[in-house]
C-alpha cells in the first residue's frame, strides 16, 4: 500500500475508529503469527499488504544504537474513563473514546486505541521484554504516532491488572470495561527513541512515527501469564533497519 492510499484508508477510519478492530489490519485478509499465514507470508495476504515484504521502513526493529538529539517532550493528556475492550483474534485492544491526546512539538494526535504484544516486538540491543503496549494516535493529516512501552515482570500495575481481569477469553465484538487509567502504564522517565516506521501488522503501512519509551514498566507476572494464555506469541519479528537513524532524547 502506498502512502497516498494508506492515508486515504486511515482518513476513512477517522469516521469510525471502532471499524478497525484489528489494529488497522487488512480487512477480510487472514493472517497470523505462525505457519503459512505468519509474518514471512504477510506480503502475500493481499495487494494492500505487499509493503510487508517490499517496504524499506518496516517495524519493529532491534535498536542497537541511537543518536542523541533534542527531541520535544511527549505531552500526554489521557483520562481514566470507561472504554471498550476487544479480543480481535490477534491481541487484546482497548478502544479509546474522544478527548485523549498526545502532543509532540507542534503536532497534536488523538488516541485511537492501545493494544498488547507478547513478547515485546521491539528489541533493545538484541533483548526483548515479556510484553509491549502500543498506544496508537492519529493526527488530522492521517499520520500515526505510536507510543510504545516495554513491560517487564515485577510489581503489579493497577491499570494492566484491570485490563487483564476484563480481557474477553474469545474473539468477538468490543465490550464495555471499567475505567482504567492508561497513564499508569507509562514510566516516570519519559525519555524515548524515535524513528520512522510502519504498522507491525498487515497492511504494514509505512505511516508511523514511532516513539518508544526507553524505560520499561513493571506488571505482575500473573497478569502476563493471563495474557499469554490467550496469546502465547503475537509479536512480529524485528525487521531490517535499512540504515535508518534512531534518535534518542
Amino acid at each position: 500500500m502506498d502512502r497516498r492510499h494508506a492515508l486515504k484508508a486511515l482518513a476513512g477510519l477517522a469516521l469510525c475508529p471502532l471499524c478497525a478492530p484489528t489494529s488497522f489490519a487488512a480487512e477480510g485478509a487472514h493472517w497470523s503469527y505462525e505457519g503459512d499465514t505468519g509474518p514471512s507470508h504477510w506480503g502475500d495476504v493481499d495487494a494492500a499488504s505487499k509493503v510487508c515484504t517490499a517496504g524499506s521502513q518496516q517495524s519493529p526493529i532491534d535498536i542497537q544504537s541511537s543518536v542523541r538529539a533534542q527531541l520535544p517532550p511527549l505531552q500526554i493528556s489521557w483520562r481514566a474513563k470507561p472504554d471498550m475492550i476487544v479480543n480481535n483474534g490477534h491481541t487484546i485492544q482497548v478502544n479509546s473514546g474522544a478527548g485523549n491526546t498526545l502532543t509532540v512539538g507542534k503536532d497534536k494526535y488523538d488516541l485511537l486505541q492501545y493494544h498488547f504484544h507478547h513478547p515485546s516486538e521491539h528489541l533493545i540491543g538484541g533483548k526483548n521484554y515479556p510484553m509491549e503496549v502500543h498506544f496508537v494516535h492519529r493526527n488530522a493529516a492521517g499520520t500515526l504516532a505510536v507510543v510504545g512501552v516495554l513491560m517487564t515482570a515485577g510489581k503489579p500495575n493497577a491499570a494492566f491488572k484491570q485490563i487483564a481481569a476484563a480481557m474477553p477469553a474469545k474473539e468477538g465484538e468490543p465490550v464495555k470495561m471499567p475505567a482504567a487509567d492508561p497513564n499508569l502504564m507509562l514510566p516516570a522517565d519519559r525519555h524515548y527513541y524515535s524513528y520512522a516506521g510502519s504498522l507491525t501488522t498487515p497492511p504494514c503501512s509505512e505511516v508511523v512515527n514511532w516513539l518508544l519509551l526507553r524505560a520499561p514498566i513493571q506488571v505482575a507476572q500473573a497478569d502476563i501469564d493471563a495474557f499469554a494464555k490467550l496469546f502465547p506469541m503475537n509479536a512480529r519479528p524485528a525487521q531490517k533497519d535499512n540504515r535508518r537513524f534512531v534518535l534518542s532524547s
